[in-house]
């Protein structure tokens, strides 16, 4: 596996990598990450991963100083996973002047869930995949459905802006106690990474009831339970609520009714770190 650091040296090596996959990373890689290069690697194409720690998703208050930066191990873990290239700039070569151009998404997406919890996260999101994406020019981009929410502002900005790449979304991968893998789960102690599947839980519970539920007022009823039972087990929520997959809003009687694709999203402090989850239901 090439590693390069430039936009030069990313150019001249793009040169024998037609038809490319791009797996975007902020790199601390784990199992959920080299699942995203080995479906990738399915595709019969180069595979080009990047590793950049995006400082302008991250508010002022949260982690960008503290985020782990292990690009060594990365490396050597993309190279056994089969990766041809790997992108790993420095934050002046992928930004060498202010980024005054940003990627505004639709407020309808981008402004609720965890756009209501962290103001400016999803343009900053888009902003650096949009760069990205013009950067490897891929013909195909694969993304983790954990970040669910990411992956349908990514999708609509590809479609709004006729961009001629394929995106991928892989399901979610999980430990053996059924946390979603996350670099941010490292930050848990001990006692907490024990208690950490407990938001799976709530989802799950969450959409096992959705049988039973058949007016939108009975799924905030249900949400607001939810909510309230995961706050007395010593987490505090932002959301735990159950949308239309398709963009996120309120689902309506009908969708209700005629069973339309759901999905439950989760976020929630615990302790100081702030872990996201969904399921499709």
């Amino acid at each position: 596996m090439q590693t390069v650091h430039t936009l030069a040296e990313l150019r001249t090596a793009l040169r024998d990598l037609p038809d490319r996959a791009l797996v975007p990373t902020m790199g601390n890689l784990h199992a959920g990450h080299l699942a995203l290069v080995a479906r990738a690697r399915e595709l019969r194409v180069p595979v080009v991963a990047s590793i950049f720690v995006n400082r302008l998703q991250f508010a002022p208050h949260e982690d960008f100083d503290r985020y782990p930066r292990t690009l060594q191990r990365d490396a050597q873990l993309l190279a056994e996973a089969g990766c041809d290239l790997l992108f790993a700039p420095l934050e002046a070569a992928m930004y060498p002047q202010p980024q005054t151009f940003r990627v505004r998404p639709d407020p309808a997406l981008a402004d609720i869930l965890d756009g209501a919890s962290r103001p400016g996260h999803f343009e900053g999101v888009a902003t650096v995949v949009m760069k990205l994406f013009q950067m490897v020019q891929p013909a195909h981009a694969v993304f983790g459905k954990k970040d669910y929410q990411q992956l349908l502002v990514i999708r609509r900005m590809v479609e709004q802006f006729a961009l001629p790449i394929a995106i991928i979304g892989l399901d979610t991968v999980r430990d053996t106690d059924g946390l979603a893998l996350s670099s941010r789960n490292g930050y848990l102690t001990p006692e907490q990474r024990a208690r950490a599947p407990q938001l799976q839980a709530a989802l799950r519970q969450l959409a096992e009831q959705l049988r039973a539920i058949t007016t939108p007022a009975g799924l905030h009823a249900h949400e607001a339970q939810a909510m309230q039972a995961l706050a007395a087990q010593g987490w505090a929520p932002d959301y735990l609520t159950i949308r239309r997959r398709s963009d996120l809003s309120a689902p309506s009687t009908g969708d209700v009714q005629s069973h339309a694709p759901l999905v439950v999203l989760g976020a929630a402090r615990l302790g100081g770190t702030r872990l996201i989850d969904n399921l499709e239901a």
